[in-house]
């Protein structure tokens, strides 16, 4: 079993929904979590509606803190948090940049949605 672990630093957003996606287009090969530096304590509620439309419920994730999160990972992928992101044990890391769409309009944030759908996607094939 492979595990990723994505990072941003409210764990509200993006990386919430590429966990989603490593779960949906994983199934039960991917050991997927998502962590963040400064954890907002809630999932985004952009978040939670636009992965609905997708049959997603985020509903029953949570926002945590990478002091959570334990162990080596195949990969950890951070979202563009750049140095707030400490350093976490994986053979491989990549930085997707990924712009935060909270404050983006319905097109803005299904746009980065179903970037980070296609990321997670060809990720996932390659390890």
């Amino acid at each position: 079993m492979k595990r990723v672990l994505f990072v941003c630093v409210e764990n509200a957003n993006r990386s919430q929904m590429a966990e989603a996606f490593a779960h949906i287009h994983g199934g039960d090969g991917v050991e997927a979590l998502s962590a963040g530096s400064r954890p907002s304590g809630q999932i985004n509620p952009k978040a939670v509606r636009f992965m609905s439309e997708l049959g997603y419920d985020l509903g029953g994730h949570a926002s945590k803190s990478l002091d959570e999160v334990e162990g080596e990972f195949d990969a950890v992928i951070t979202m563009g948090c750049g140095d707030d992101c400490p350093w976490v044990p994986a053979k491989r890391r990549e930085d997707w940049a990924l712009p935060d769409p909270k404050h983006m309009d319905d097109d803005g944030y299904r746009a980065v949605r179903d970037e980070i759908s296609l990321r997670v996607k060809n990720l996932l094939a390659q390890l």
